[in-house]
Parts: structure tokens; C-alpha cells; sequence
């Protein structure tokens, strides 16, 4: 509930309320329309409230950050999808294919230019 939330972070409820149409906080609504502030909900105003209150960013700088934070936490779990799926298709890649590579010699480092 939005007086609770509000109580809690000792904010107004309106800066709740503004908070969520400028985007930056979506809470999730209840059947008979109350707002339900789920953990990334909570995550988001403790990071919204540091950056305000402790570093002085304004609402903008605020969504910016907000944003590039949501950004690179795609960003993350793509990576380890695809270090995951990488992963998978060496354990599955023939044992010829490393015989044959361990065949091949390796060029001496003073022949290799950079």
C-alpha cells in the first residue's frame, strides 16, 4: 500500500504517485485498484531515494541511471546465456575435432606479428 511504502521511506505519498507517471516505479495493483509494491518495486525507490537524497540527481538523471541499470542487467543475463550455450556446445563437440588441433603445431611467438 502506497501510505505504507510512504511511512516507511518517510516520503509523501504523492512523491509515490510521481514517481510512478514518470515511470520510474510501476507497482503492481491489487483487484480493487491499490498499488502493491513488490521487492524490485522497493529495489527501485531505495535507488531512486539515494540517488535524490545522497548524490543530488535530479529525476532525469534518475531515469538515465534507472535505465542503463535495467540495460545492463539484460545485458548480464544474455551474457550468461550465451557463455552458457557456448559452454554446452564444446562438451558436445567431437573429441576428433581437439585431437586434430593438438596436431597442428603452434607458431613461435617471435614469427607472430602484432
Amino acid at each position: 500500500m502506497i501510505s505504507v511504502v510512504a511511512e516507511q521511506y518517510g516520503i509523501h505519498p504523492q512523491t509515490l504517485r510521481l514517481y510512478e507517471r514518470e515511470g520510474l516505479i510501476v507497482p503492481a495493483r491489487s483487484a480493487g485498484n491499490t498499488r502493491l509494491y513488490d521487492q524490485r518495486a522497493i529495489e527501485r525507490l531505495e535507488a531512486i531515494l539515494t540517488l535524490t537524497r545522497d548524490l543530488g540527481v535530479n529525476l532525469a538523471g534518475v531515469e538515465v541511471i534507472l535505465n542503463l541499470r535495467d540495460q545492463l542487467t539484460t545485458l548480464e543475463a544474455e551474457m550468461s546465456r550465451v557463455a552458457a550455450e557456448l559452454r554446452r556446445e564444446l562438451r558436445s563437440r567431437p573429441p576428433e575435432i581437439d585431437r586434430a588441433r593438438a596436431l597442428v603445431p603452434a607458431a613461435p611467438r617471435a614469427l607472430v606479428r602484432r
